[in-house]
């Protein structure tokens, strides 16, 4: 099963059970984004593996710079979930979500303002390539920001992350979803997945300069942030 088809197995407990498992701080972390966009107003927004669209109704309900945005993502029931919720919001008419790949965008280079990606960047089967699909379509100085789960580097705190991991996550999310097996695969790409400074030398080979990480929450979500250098 490929991984779209696998979250749209579980499109229909997928927000309700993220709320659940994360004792509502997605919500929280998602609206840290906001934080590091960049400065100007009426921003052109790419967000990358979109889902539900939550990462931009974030994001839309947290600031007002985001102008217009676009979704992207290939599961194509999360993305029918994610056009409902966002048929009753007042900023309807700027958002689009459609149906593309990270790794092979639909754009013009030089398109975006920013671009981000929030809990699925460890889902994309060629990361540097999606990294570096971003870096294209991104106008000269635009911004690249990444959610993602991470490792605490505290080896208590990583200790006892790592037992919700494996002994609490794939048992609650298979009970909530009836779908086990997603949230195993939850489980080993999170441990599996770079993080720290090993994924800033992924947005550092993708072409981006400045690039930071940000850990939130004891270390278990990080934010990444990366530039596109200004021509001139």
């Amino acid at each position: 099963m490929t991984v779209e088809k696998m979250f749209d197995t579980i499109s229909p407990t997928y927000d309700r059970t993220n709320r659940i498992l994360s004792l509502g701080l997605d919500r929280h972390w998602r609206r840290q984004v906001a934080k590091f966009l960049p400065s100007k107003n009426s921003l052109f927004l790419l967000d990358c593996a979109t889902g539900t669209g939550d990462q931009i109704i974030a994001l839309m309900e947290q600031t007002k710079k985001v102008g217009q945005a676009i979704g992207i993502d290939l599961a194509t029931k999360m993305l029918r979930i994610g056009r409902e919720k966002m048929k009753q919001k007042i900023y309807k008419n700027k958002v689009l979500l459609q149906e593309s790949s990270a790794t092979a965008l639909p754009f013009s280079s030089n398109t975006f303002d920013c671009a981000t990606i929030s809990f699925g960047i460890r889902n994309v089967d060629d990361v540097p390539r999606a990294l570096a699909e971003m870096h294209r379509v991104l106008k000269p100085g635009g911004r690249i920001i990444v959610l993602e789960f991470s490792l605490p580097n505290n080896d208590l705190l990583k200790a006892l992350h790592l037992f919700y991991l494996r002994r609490c996550l794939p048992y609650v999310g298979g009970w909530l979803s009836k779908n086990r097996d997603a949230y195993t695969y939850l489980n080993k790409t999170i441990e599996a997945f770079p993080s720290g400074q090993n994924f800033c030398a992924l947005l550092k080979n993708a072409g981006f300069i400045a690039a930071e990480a940000h850990p939130l929450t004891l270390g278990i979500v990080t934010l990444y942030v990366g530039d596109k250098c200004s021509i001139g």
